[in-house]
């Protein structure tokens, strides 16, 4: 059983939220607010976080990045529907993923096991020996290990982020679409929000770029999506 932590300010969400995860299968940890989410992270066995960004003490912000600094768990992060730039904060901040309230309990289902399932097939290495190794750059990509290192320093990626890369390794030159990205590495459709897509890429090329703001390796195909150019 796969246990969750619910870090919501909101005691009638957190209710109903638990509730629904239980009937799913799902083991729930509740927090009040970021410190506390944080001390049951440290103390407990976690295997994805759903993070509320407004929240009383510390914001979730800064709960994600705290948790990044440690940990490559998924974190899905609850937003209110309009704060697009509350969005994008929290994808650059860390998240893998988001859902807007009022939140759907089966959709919210839906994302948790699509990242439950993208954890899964990176320990398990999918790829398998197949260009087991891949070289770009300065960039080696080990599938046989999971590990990325960047002039032979590894390099921390989350899952998503990880899964991405492979994705572009697996189709050196080929311009990759949003959409295409979407359903590939987040696992469904996502109705073509590429908010999600452009964050993480701007966070895999500050991680593996020289210059994240002058890429070489992940370039952008303008109206396109991007493609990974190896060297």
């Amino acid at each position: 059983m796969h246990t969750l932590l619910f870090v919501e300010d909101d005691p009638a969400i957190r209710v109903a939220l638990r509730l629904a995860l239980e009937d799913e299968g799902y083991a729930v940890v509740e927090a009040q607010d970021g410190n506390t989410g944080l001390r049951l992270f440290a103390e407990q066995s976690i295997d994805l976080v759903l993070l509320d960004l407004r929240l009383p003490d510390i914001s979730g912000f800064e709960v994600c990045r705290q948790l990044r600094q440690t940990s490559i768990v998924p974190i899905i992060m609850v937003t209110a529907q309009t704060d697009t730039h509350d969005l994008v904060a929290g994808l650059e901040a860390g998240a893998d993923d988001y859902v807007t309230k009022p939140v759907v309990a089966k959709e919210l289902a839906a994302r948790i096991r699509a990242a439950l399932r993208r954890t899964t097939l990176t320990d398990s290495n999918p790829s398998g020996a197949i260009n087991a190794v891949s070289q770009f750059g300065d960039i080696e990509l080990s599938r046989e290990l999971s590990v990325v290192r960047k002039a032979g320093v590894e390099v921390s990626l989350t899952k998503t982020e990880y899964n991405l890369l492979v994705e572009f390794a697996d189709h050196p030159n080929m311009v990759l679409s949003r959409d295409q990205l979407l359903e590939r590495v987040w696992g469904y459709e996502y109705l073509g929000d590429s908010r999600l897509v452009d964050a993480h890429i701007r966070r895999l090329r500050v991680k593996i770029e020289q210059q994240a703001d002058d890429p070489k390796i992940i370039c952008t195909a303008r109206g396109m999506g991007y493609r990974l150019i190896p060297r």
